[in-house]
């Protein structure tokens, strides 16, 4: 055991004491590797932003929660959204109260409808802001939770009456460091009283999830029209019974349209789940993406080496012949030289994961786009690198132990 650490130890000592001996040709050795382990780790970080930004906003949905809507896509596709167009109608109040009263595995269903609102306070205004028109149980439905005063009630909304319900980026331009409980504020020319405040979300991809406002959805309707841009939200008894009550709810609204069984759904179902799987089709085909890019990289990056481990089995043949003339197995010099690309190829991969790791830093902090460097990402850049020496090593390090020693001798130093 000591005597095969001993020998590792030297071979590493043996790969240090070549990277600094020529500098840049150890750097144009290991550009492959390098290259092919930034972008490895590159990629992988990216995914692992998204899928904790697809997290939150499937946990936002939560684990039992659906929508209905005009339109799903798990990928987009120009001809049959021209098409959906033309064959999926607008929702309707009048459709989203057939389903209510007739659906059976949902603890909770709601309505909602989105545009674009001027927001103004005190000669301040602000143009763009999300307004939200929804029923009363959209807190349970989207899991937004209250800073400040309450969420309005069904009276309410049955009422029409116009209080709102402010996101915290609104409340912070408009009332930083003050109660805005009472007060009243424009939204396109009409004032509203502020009844509450949500809890900060956060942003995403650079948008910021806390510019919003929420009214009551018979109060949105009043102003606006329910012609178009509504949805149906809902909440099923459990996770066991999700899939039952998107099957129930598709049943009520075919029925609703009188679709006939041959006919495709005029609508759309969106959950968790589908969140989920389409970021995993996404997912799948930048990861294929990548191993092709990573490949190439990686197969350079090895074909260098062995070329530069070949020559230098050239170069130590003379070294080779001393230690075997006393007493070295061919199995100590095949160990030495693989133990010497594996250390050049995993240095290569930790200057890798050491570029991939700075850029992440600079794009979270000057991109929307969100990029954390997993863990398990940083073993497998440093871990396949070392591999790949590993491999492209086996034929130098087999030429260099089946040197006959006599031979090596009488090599020029």
């Amino acid at each position: 055991m000591k005597s095969s650490q001993a020998s590792f130890f030297e071979a590493a000592s043996v790969a240090f004491d070549s990277l600094r001996a020529s500098k840049l040709r150890s750097f144009l050795t290991l550009l492959g590797i390098i290259l092919s382990t930034t972008t490895l780790i590159a990629v992988m970080a990216v995914i692992h932003g998204m899928d904790v930004y697809i997290a939150e906003t499937a946990s936002s949905m939560g684990n039992d929660g659906f929508a209905v809507r005009r339109f799903v896509f798990q990928r987009f596709d120009p001809k049959k959204f021209l098409e959906m167009q033309r064959t999926n109608p607008q929702l309707t109040q009048a459709e989203y109260q057939f389903v209510k009263s007739h659906v059976t595995l949902d603890r909770e269903i709601g309505l909602a409808a989105n545009r674009g609102v001027q927001v103004s306070y005190g000669g301040d205004q602000v143009d763009g802001v999300g307004l939200q028109g929804v029923t009363a149980n959209t807190p349970t439905l989207s899991n937004t939770q209250i800073a400040m005063g309450r969420y309005y009630t069904d009276a309410e909304d049955q009422r029409r009456l116009e209080v709102v319900f402010l996101g915290s980026d609104i409340k912070d331009r408009f009332f930083p460091g003050t109660d805005p409980i009472g007060k009243y504020v424009q939204l396109d020319g009409r004032p509203f009283q502020v009844i509450g405040v949500g809890k900060p979300k956060g942003s995403v991809f650079g948008q910021s999830q806390d510019n919003y406002v929420g009214i009551p959805d018979q109060t949105y309707f009043k102003i606006y029209g329910d012609r178009a841009g509504m949805q149906y939200n809902f909440a099923a008894i459990d996770r066991d019974h999700l899939e039952e009550a998107e099957d129930e709810v598709r049943t009520l609204i075919r029925s609703y349209r009188h679709l006939h069984p041959q006919q495709d759904d005029t609508f759309g179902i969106q959950s968790s789940d589908t969140l989920v799987s389409m970021w995993d089709s996404l997912t799948a085909t930048i990861a294929g993406a990548a191993v092709g890019i990573v490949s190439v990289f990686m197969v350079v990056g090895g074909v260098v080496i062995m070329n530069i481990m070949l020559a230098a089995v050239t170069e130590r043949t003379r070294e080779i012949g001393v230690r075997k003339s006393v007493g070295a197995r061919s199995q100590d010099i095949l160990n030495q030289f693989l133990v010497e690309s594996s250390m050049l190829s995993g240095i290569g991969g930790l200057i890798g994961v050491g570029i991939a790791f700075v850029l992440s830093i600079i794009v979270n902090n000057f991109t929307p786009v969100p990029m954390e460097v997993p863990v398990n990402a940083i073993v497998i850049g440093v871990g396949l690198s070392a591999i790949v020496g590993l491999f492209f090593g086996i034929y130098p390090a087999r030429r260099a132990a089946r040197l006959d020693p006599i031979v090596a001798l009488r090599a020029e130093s």
